[in-house]
């Protein structure tokens, strides 16, 4: 299906009409729902396209001959090619579908051929879920882990990559945005010199495809991953892009049906990418709810929500910084709506139990970046995060309630 060549305009309040979350409320206030990082919420057309498969259209994918298996398999690989259309990948077939974007990295990690003393290089400003899989390695085949150092802002320098490089580097494995600062990193410029030196690179792409348009081919990337749930739609779907030659060098990560080709007694074939990495049945109402939160954004003007998600930031971080005793982590120009910061003389998790009882939803933690918090000197952050469906005046009743907390706290 071709995305609609008329864009549907920025209209907040039309659009969080169609989010039937947003109008409950939560400790008898209205919903002010900023953990959009961590999860986002549904909009109607994912709902009804994931319970209307059930109600009318539901069988498994691919090895049915009567009508309801054709059917959801036509809507389950019509989703792998909105996901394709979606970063502009050159085929379907370079779109594997996993159960998140953590299951998408470690298939990655898992197929490297890594012996005791290669080199994988990280940033200190990753998620856990690309940390922990190269760790595996480290613990299991020797391989060694190399760390590129960020500035207060999160921003890279790529000369310093540069000069991790190795000839036993085997992988860049970089984040494309953080999850707690925002900062976009300088992927095309990893890219470009990781491939100078003959080293293949994958980004986690899970933040960065919700706040901005990405072109896997113009960043040349081997790998890109990324979830469902952040953009829209539902969890337990999570997306591995890679270029055919680097699919097509990985090994099966499970066994199961569909993977394979051929099975006998003393020997089997495996399948193709993508079919070889979704062994069993996959998580085919969650694929076609992917596929219809794709096509719902497609539908509205990217660029408009992304400089209203820019209006939100830069109106929270403009009121955080009048209030001398917040600690902002991470203010890149560029950043994504994502905003981390430190109160004095209270935890992170205190202040989000004091904003929750207002009906304003921060996180609060580590993040799942633990070796972030101990580059920034701090063991966890508050944070708020913005969607397409925020209104400036959430941002202003975020504020009003953070220095609500901050006074029961003093």
């Amino acid at each position: 299906m071709n995305a609609p060549l008329i864009k549907r305009p920025c209209n907040v309040d039309a659009l969080r009409a169609e989010f039937p979350i947003l109008s409950r409320q939560v400790n008898g206030r209205p919903l002010v729902y900023l953990d959009n990082a961590a999860s986002a919420q549904k909009p109607e057309a994912v709902i009804e396209a994931m319970a209307g498969a059930m109600r009318g259209s539901y069988a498994n994918v691919h090895r049915g001959l009567h009508a309801l298996a054709n059917e959801t398999t036509e809507a389950y690989e019509a989703a792998r090619q909105s996901v394709a259309r979606f970063i502009n990948a050159a085929s379907p077939e370079q779109i594997v579908f996993t159960k998140s974007g953590t299951q998408a990295i470690n298939i990655v990690a898992a197929g490297q051929d890594v012996k005791p003393g290669d080199e994988i290089i990280l940033s200190v400003m990753e998620h856990h879920s690309n940390i922990v899989p190269w760790h595996f390695l480290r613990e299991r085949r020797g391989a060694v882990l190399k760390w590129l150092d960020i500035d207060d802002d999160g921003q890279i320098d790529p000369a310093k990559l540069d000069a991790l490089i190795t000839p036993r580097t085997k992988i860049v494995a970089i984040s494309h945005m953080s999850n707690v600062l925002g900062a976009r990193t300088p992927a095309a410029d990893i890219v470009r010199l990781a491939h100078a030196k003959g080293v293949s690179v994958l980004l986690d792409g899970c933040q960065a495809v919700v706040h901005a348009h990405v072109d896997v081919q113009a960043l040349d990337v081997d790998y890109y991953a990324w979830t469902g749930h952040k953009l829209y739609g539902p969890t337990g779907i999570g997306v591995l892009y890679g270029k055919p030659e680097r699919l097509a060098a990985l090994p099966p990560f499970e066994g199961g049906g569909e993977m394979i080709d051929t099975v006998e007694r003393e020997r089997v074939t495996y399948n193709e990418p993508p079919h070889r990495f979704e062994a069993g049945t996959p998580p085919i109402l969650e694929a076609i709810g992917l596929g219809a939160a794709i096509n719902w954004l497609d539908a509205h003007d990217r660029a408009a929500i992304e400089a209203h998600e820019a209006m939100l930031r830069d109106r929270a971080m403009d009121a955080l910084r009048e209030l001398t005793w917040v600690k902002l982590h991470g203010q890149a120009a560029d950043k994504g709506a994502i905003v981390a910061f430190s109160v004095d003389g209270a935890h992170p998790h205190d202040i989000a139990q004091i904003l929750d009882r207002q009906g304003v939803a921060v996180r609060a933690g580590h993040h799942c970046a633990q070796v972030l918090m101990q580059r920034l000197g701090v063991t966890a952050t508050a944070r708020a995060s913005f969607a397409a469906y925020n209104r400036p005046e959430e941002v202003d009743t975020f504020i009003e309630a953070l220095v609500k907390a901050r006074k029961l706290l003093s």
